[in-house]
């Protein structure tokens, strides 16, 4: 019951037209019976408008979600905090029904509240994501194959009668758990496409995501947007590993290896490899891989695919920060950096490119994306592109028409992205 509820559709579904209907109905229970004192809902509604109003306000003037509350957001905590200070004008008043059903408004009032600012910004489809937790049940790894990895599965591959029409999505746990010493890592996802899950299934390019902060490991956007890839191309798309490069949605250990926040370097770039090479059917070869991320995510990906060309022969970075720590540069270069100036400046995507080697990213591909609205996340993004480029790389760059820093960003960020990286991985024509 608990993974039930944990799992649950918010975003592509009619849980919020649900919760707003039965708010509104047990509101109308609670104030349409002649009440003895019915200016008091009034009073109820408006103290929770009022303080509704306070609360954005202090948000937006701390920015202490790290920007301004969106309108859509803004109206759903106005109109749902309205409705807790009617609902609490209805405990206070008799008779003893009227008290109870109040009750009831009010916590559903809340959920309601909830699911609208979630809806608002459209990133979290359930409520594990927006708790930090891993609802995805623990996943069967399919047997190894022994043949060669074929890089031009576009025109070779020939899907096989039975072979399922979506991916299969699972928590990598238990013995399938991806070692993680010195960090504290939260339990990875992993999503496998059709192709993947046939017998005797073809070696896949490998796609390793971060989500944003907050956040958790979710992998449920990218599912979405690789079972339409995968639909598109007979079955294939990349197996993908979602990974947590937080250990906490108020932690950000700006992707480099510290004593403050542990070894979440190591873990991208030495762990997660050897447990893929170890234990998926998966391209060897560098150039098929791909690390990637959204927002906060994205930019450990630009950061790791310029540190270890090495390793990720390509990079998605969809709404990425210029750089790690570019919201707390200062308790960033503190913490992590252990105040060195310089450290932290040498670390960013930009300066690790422009230092690399001649040669360094020949036959590296980069897609990036951000909302033509995202005003704080997207001008580092085509800085990036730009470093990107002129350190040799091959570079797609896309901005999303009307979107912000919003789930209208990160999904078709990623439709984009995987389309532009269908060349890299073999799964299209060049």
């Amino acid at each position: 019951m608990t993974g039930w509820l944990l799992s649950l559709e918010l975003l592509d579904s009619p849980v919020l037209a649900l919760t707003a209907a039965a708010t509104a109905q047990l509101l109308l229970i609670v104030v349409l019976p002649r009440p003895r004192h019915p200016w008091r809902f009034v009073f109820g509604a408006g103290a929770g408008a009022v303080l509704a109003f306070a609360t954005l306000a202090v948000v937006d003037v701390t920015q202490a979600i790290g920007d301004n509350v969106l309108p859509a957001a803004g109206a759903w905590v106005s109109v749902g905090f309205a409705a807790v200070g009617l609902s609490v004008a209805g405990v206070l008043t008799r008779p003893w029904w009227r008290r109870l059903v109040a009750l009831a408004a009010a916590a559903l009032a809340l959920c309601t509240t909830v699911v609208g600012v979630n809806f608002a910004y459209g990133i979290d489809h359930n409520l594990s994501a927006i708790l930090g937790v891993q609802s995805a049940p623990a996943v069967t790894l399919p047997a190894l194959t022994t043949d060669d990895a074929d890089q031009t599965l576009f025109s070779s591959w020939k899907p096989p009668a039975g072979m399922p029409q979506q991916g299969m999505v699972g928590a990598l746990s238990g013995a399938n758990a991806i070692p993680s010493p010195g960090y504290a890592a939260r339990e990875p996802a992993i999503y496998l496409p059709p192709a993947a899950l046939v017998e005797n299934p073809p070696k896949l390019p490998l796609l390793v995501f971060m989500m944003g902060q907050p956040g958790s490991p979710d992998p449920t956007s990218l599912a979405i947007a690789l079972d339409d890839y995968a639909a598109a191309h007979q079955g294939l798309a990349p197996i993908a590993i979602v990974a947590d490069q937080l250990t906490d949605p108020e932690r950000d250990p700006a992707c480099r290896d510290s004593a403050a926040y542990g070894a979440v370097s190591t873990y991208f770039n030495t762990q997660i490899p050897a447990f893929a090479l170890a234990k998926l059917n998966i391209d060897p070869d560098p150039a098929t891989w791909t690390i990637g991320g959204y927002s906060n995510g994205g930019s450990c990906a630009i950061t790791w695919a310029a540190q270890h060309p090495h390793i990720w022969g390509n990079v998605i970075d969809v709404s990425g920060n210029e750089f790690p720590g570019s919201e707390t540069v200062a308790e960033t270069t503190a913490a992590v950096f252990g105040g060195d100036t310089a450290a932290f400046e040498a670390s960013k995507p930009a300066n690790v490119m422009a230092a690399a080697p001649p040669g360094a990213y020949r036959g590296h591909t980069a897609v990036f994306t951000a909302g033509s609205d995202d005003e704080e996340f997207g001008p580092g993004q085509e800085r990036n592109a730009r470093a990107a480029r002129d350190a040799g790389l091959t570079v797609t760059f896309e901005k999303i028409p009307g979107a912000g820093h919003t789930g209208k960003a990160l999904d078709q960020g990623l439709a984009l992205s995987l389309d532009a990286m269908g060349k890299a991985w073999g799964l299209a024509p060049p």
